[in-house]
C-alpha cells in the first residue's frame, strides 16, 4: 500500500509539473518562456518515467502487474508454479537479511526470487 501511494503521489507531482510546464510555454503574459517551461516540463517527465519504469526489488513483472503483496525480502510470497526450477544461485538480501533462492524458467529464462524457508 505504503508503495503504491508514493507511486500515485511521484507520478502526480510529475504530472502537474509538466502541465505547469506546458502552461508557461502557453501563457502570453510570460512570453512563452521557453527555459521557465523546460524547467518544469523535463523535470516532471522525468518523475513520471521513473513511475512508469520503477520496479520494486527482486519481484517478478506478473507480481507487479497482479499487485501481489511482497514477501519476506521484498520477493514473492509463494513458491512459483511448475514451470519454475531452482537454482543453485542463493543470496541475502541487503536490507533484511532474508535469504533468497532464485527460481527459473528454463523455456523462457524468467526469474523468481523466493525466500528460503
Amino acid at each position: 500500500m505504503g508503495v503504491a501511494l508514493a507511486r500515485w503521489l511521484i507520478g502526480g507531482l510529475g504530472a502537474l509539473m509538466m502541465l505547469g510546464g506546458i502552461a508557461i510555454a502557453a501563457t502570453p503574459l510570460s512570453g512563452g518562456d521557453l527555459f521557465g517551461a523546460l524547467t518544469m516540463f523535463i523535470p516532471g517527465a522525468v518523475l513520471v518515467a521513473a513511475v512508469a519504469l520503477e520496479r520494486t526489488r527482486y519481484r517478478s513483472l506478473h507480481a507487479e502487474l497482479s499487485g501481489e503483496s511482497h514477501g519476506p525480502g521484498g520477493g514473492e510470497t509463494g513458491r512459483p508454479d511448475g514451470r519454475f526450477r531452482p537454482t543453485e544461485e542463493r543470496f541475502l538480501d541487503p536490507t533484511t537479511g532474508v535469504p533468497m533462492r532464485v527460481w527459473v524458467d528454463p523455456a523462457t529464462g524468467d526469474r523468481r526470487y523466493v525466500p528460503e524457508r
